[in-house]
Order: structure tokens, then sequence, then C-alpha cells
């Protein structure tokens, strides 16, 4: 019986897309920019696979990844040859197998396949377009390509077909707040590993906040030892309460650099957050020197309740300032990618108004109020400015929550718009790049539904505790029918690097919950990332979410909302 339902759900994904009446499009999650289905089918069971020798070490090792799963679960071997003059032998149309070919004209994360009743032909450019091909590749084979069970019901064959395929965005990312609750590593290569299977490419890893810090330091031992660790937690929404459970963990550079491997292998680089100079309870609780005068109560605790600890970094005081370089640069360091998120957001500035070291910054700085912002915004503004400095001596390009718009920007910042769609259009009217994260949108710890006696308790309990019912909950169609692009000037476009969802723990302690909150919207915010919105159709999707994908998901052991 349930091989007979997996056989039906593949069937399922076959369906009109929109396309005249002998194209039919197999429903591939993120749809492909162009795909036109042919005659016939290719047989894997056993094929030849054949990898250009230009191909880079990584693109081979991903393919006889995949060869290798094809010939266990299909019973029958297929070997990985590099053959010389493989692209010419191509080109001459002397084929019978499979074979993945370098061809510099393909877009950097772009594939091609063109599928035979003889071969399949996939040419890409970079070892990210090889790792994408396969994972279309996967999605129209039986489900079992991603088990490790040998299964000879099924037949191992691909339609005949033309795929030209390549992203909308170059970022698509994914954010995870491990502070407020820990997840293992072992958790995180899992939501790594869905995240591949859909073609997103980036996890922004939120690893300090006011209720922990989670990455090893070395020349701040304190910051894991004493930092990393509650005493308690508020329970549900009250805020006078606490569970007397002592609560945290951390990641060890070593687990990181596990982790970071596991990501490029997948074609996904993590971009690492150090939120500053706000939330930083945590590392206040470690090194107490690093606080404002005055700044009560004393001494400092890690916070044992959500919202925003009024107590931030006394960034007037030169020690604080080197603690914020050397932290930094240990992150940059110890993380491979482009980029380092360093908050910036809900940043109180009450304790700089009396600090002394503050106010005598300020007046050595000669900052002032102008045009509605304070001394002590312009103050943030020359963290921030003197941080992107910093990193970029380190090679480093920094993001930074919408919030470091208030006041003067340095040119090159990267800004991630959250508080609704206004910060990106601004950022992108003045010139700097900008990742779309709306929390009108992407905030996937935001409740599912209208009716909240049917969800977990979240955030929107918080907000709506006599209520039974959310006025615009984040539902999967609503994040499916976000557009980036939608209210930002046809001039502008250009600098809109792409789209994130970002899942807040506050109230999410276990992965089943997690996972709950993730899937399948992480699933729809595949396709705003990838696919061109005029090839998108959110019934098509859903369909192919009920017969195919969560299907995956129920394969891999994942958690996630039944669809209503």
């Amino acid at each position: 019986m349930k091989r007979f339902l997996i056989a039906t759900a593949l069937l399922a994904c076959f369906g009109c897309f929109g396309c005249a009446a002998k194209t039919v499009e197999t429903r591939i999650v993120p749809a492909p920019a162009s795909f036109e289905y042919g005659k016939g089918t290719l047989n894997l069971k056993g094929i030849n696979i054949n990898c250009d020798p230009a191909l880079d070490a990584p693109s081979v090792r991903a393919v006889r990844q995949f060869s290798d799963r094809l010939s266990l679960v299909s019973g029958k071997t297929s070997s990985v040859a590099s053959p010389i003059g493989l692209a010419r032998t191509v080109e001459g149309g002397k084929i019978k197998g499979m074979y993945f070919i370098k061809d510099a004209s393909v877009p950097p994360e772009g594939y091609r396949i063109s599928v035979s009743s003889r071969a399949a032909v996939i040419r890409a450019s970079s070892v990210s377009g090889v790792l994408y091909s396969l994972q279309t590749l996967r999605q129209m084979l039986p489900l079992s390509i991603y088990g490790t069970e040998p299964d000879n019901s099924s037949r191992w064959t691909i339609p005949c077909c033309e795929i030209e395929d390549a992203p909308r965005f170059r970022y698509r990312g994914l954010m995870l707040d491990c502070c407020r609750h820990f997840f293992s590593v072992d958790e995180v290569r899992k939501v790594l590993d869905v995240m591949a299977f859909y073609k997103l490419n980036r996890l922004h890893w939120h690893l300090s906040d006011d209720q922990g810090w989670r990455v090893e330091i070395d020349k701040y031992p304190r910051l894991t030892e004493i930092g990393a660790f509650r005493n308690g937690t508020m329970v549900g929404g009250d805020w006078k309460s606490n569970d007397g459970i002592r609560y945290g963990g951390y990641y060890t550079k070593d687990q990181i650099r596990d982790v970071i491997a596991y990501a490029e292998a997948r074609g996904i680089t993590i971009v690492p957050e150090i939120d500053l100079p706000g939330h930083m309870q945590a590392a206040l609780a470690s090194y107490p020197e690093l606080g404002c005068a005055g700044s009560q109560p004393q001494p400092y605790e890690v916070w044992t309740i959500w919202g925003v600890s009024r107590q931030v970094l006394n960034v007037g005081n030169e020690k604080t300032m080197q603690f914020l370089e050397d932290v930094l640069g240990e992150i940059a360091d110890l993380f491979p990618g482009e980029y380092i998120h360093i908050g910036g957001d809900e940043c109180p500035r009450d304790e700089w108004k009396t600090d002394p070291d503050c106010q005598a910054k300020i007046a050595e700085l000669g900052l002032t109020a102008d045009g509605g912002v304070s001394p002590e915004a312009r103050l943030q503004n020359y963290v921030t400015a003197r941080m992107q400095k910093f990193l970029a001596g380190k090679g480093k390009k920094i993001i930074g929550w919408d919030e470091i718009l208030e006041g003067e920007l340095a040119e090159g910042a990267t800004v991630m718009s959250w508080r609704g769609t206004a910060g990106g259009i601004k950022a992108a009217s003045m010139g700097y790049d900008v990742i779309m994260t709306p929390n009108s949108h992407c905030y996937i710890d935001y409740i599912q539904s209208e009716d909240m006696d049917k969800e977990p308790f979240s955030i929107s309990h918080m907000w709506s505790p006599k209520k039974k019912k959310v006025k615009t909950p984040i539902t999967l169609e609503r994040v499916y029918g976000y557009d980036p692009l939608g209210e930002i000037p046809a001039g502008d476009q250009g600098r809109i690097l792409g789209v994130q969802c970002n899942l807040w723990t506050e109230y999410i302690a276990t992965p089943e919950h997690l996972e709950y909150m993730l899937f399948p919207r992480v699933l729809a915010l595949s396709e705003i990332a990838w696919s061109d919105p005029a090839r998108k159709d959110f019934d098509a999707f859903r369909q192919c979410l009920a017969t195919r994908q969560l299907p995956l998901l129920d394969l891999l052991g994942v958690n996630y909302r039944k669809l209503d």
C-alpha cells in the first residue's frame, strides 16, 4: 500500500503549468525558470555517469554521492568516470549515459539539463550549479532516492525534457535563532539538509543575545563559561515567572567548523550574527566592566525573560570597542563567508544619555542632534562604521538590521529590512544592498492560522492574549505570495540581493516545534527566492506539497505543520 501511495504521489506531481497542450511541467520545488517536457523517458538504473575532467573536485564528489545513492536504492551499480574528450563526445552526439559538463556559458548558480531516451546531459559552470542540478534530478526520481534501502519496485526513470534554470536572487536565506533556545549540531544539520533540497544558500546563524551567548571565543572564555547559561526561563507568557531550571549551551569552534563544512558541501554559506551594541546582556553578565556606569541591577545576569534588555554596551569606553573587535576578529577568522551580521536592532540608548564615557565620546566626535536623529543614535552609527571598517580589513562585509539606517551609514553596508518593507525601500534608494525579510511575510515565529487555539503558543499569543483569532497570521499562502521586488522602484531593484525568512525561538524550545514552525513555509520561501513570479502558482505548489514534498519530509523524519 505504501509503495502504491508513493507511485500515486509521483504521478500527481506532473501537471499543466500554464503551458501549451504538448508541454507538461514536472512540478519541481522551487519551480525552474524553463521546463519543456519531451516524449519518453530515460532509464537511470545502472546508467554510466561521466564527469567532465574540467569539473572541480567538490562537483565530482557530489556526482559520486548521487551515483552511490542511485546504485544503492535502484539495486544496480552506476559507475562514475572522467573520460578525456568528454565534451567533444557529447557534442558529436555519440553518447549513451549521463554526462556532467562544465560550461562557462551557464550562469554561476544555474544549470541546464537535456534528457533524451538515450542520455542526460547536465551543464553547469560552478559547483553550485552541479549541486542544484542534482537536486532537480532527485525530484524527478522516486522518493526512495532519499532513502537508504533498496527499492526494486519503482521505475528508475526520468522524463525526457529540456530544463534551463537559474535563481532569481543570489541570496536565499533562513535565519535560525539558537540564543533564546539552543539547538544541537545534529538539529542544525537537519535544517541544512532540507535547505539544500530546496536550493536555499544562506543560513543566518544568530549566535548572541541577552538570553545566551552561543559561540566559543578564545580571548574571552567567560562568554561561554557564564554567558551561555541562564538561571531559568520564563514560563509561557508570564513575565514574572521562572521555571528555575538552569538552561544553556554553546558551540565549540570545532563544532562550528564541522557545521560550516557540512553546509559548504550542500552549497550553503553560514552568515554568523553577533548582535551589537544592544542585545548584549549575556556578554555583560560575563564581563560587567563592559557596561555603563550606574546600570542597574548589578551584577548583570544572563536574562531569563524575553524581550529586549535596557542594558547595553558602554561604547564610549575604548576597552569595549576593543572587545567588539576581538570578538568579531575571531568570528571573521572562523567563518569563511563574505558576510558578518552585526545586528544593530532594538538598541536602547537611555544609558548612553547619562554615562560619562558615552557622553565624552559624543563630545569628542562632535555628534549633535540633526534632522530628528539624536546624538546617541549617531553614536551607534559610529560603532557600526568602526566595526564595518575593522571587518573590511579582514576581507568581510557587514549586514545589519534596518535600524542601522538611522543617522549616517557608511558605504558598502548591506541592510536587512525587517520592520516591514520601508527600510529596504529606503536603503535601496540610497544605494545600499538590501536583503528583504519583512515581519509582515517572513517572520515564521508568528502564528500560522487565525485560530489561536489550534496553534502552539507563540509570540502572536503574547500580542493577543485575550483574543481567539489573529488578524494577519503568517500562513503558507501569505509567505508564498510575497514578492521582494513588489514595492521597489524599477531603478532600485538591482540593489535587492534576495530574501530571507526568520525564526526567532523565544517560545520554541524543542526540535519538533522548531520544525513545525519552519516547514512547509520554508518551501514557500524557496520559490520566492528562486522562481520567476510569473511561473508561481499556489494551487499547483500546494498540490505538490501534498503529493510529493511532504511525503519527502516524512521520509526524512522532519516534523511539519499539516496543510489546512
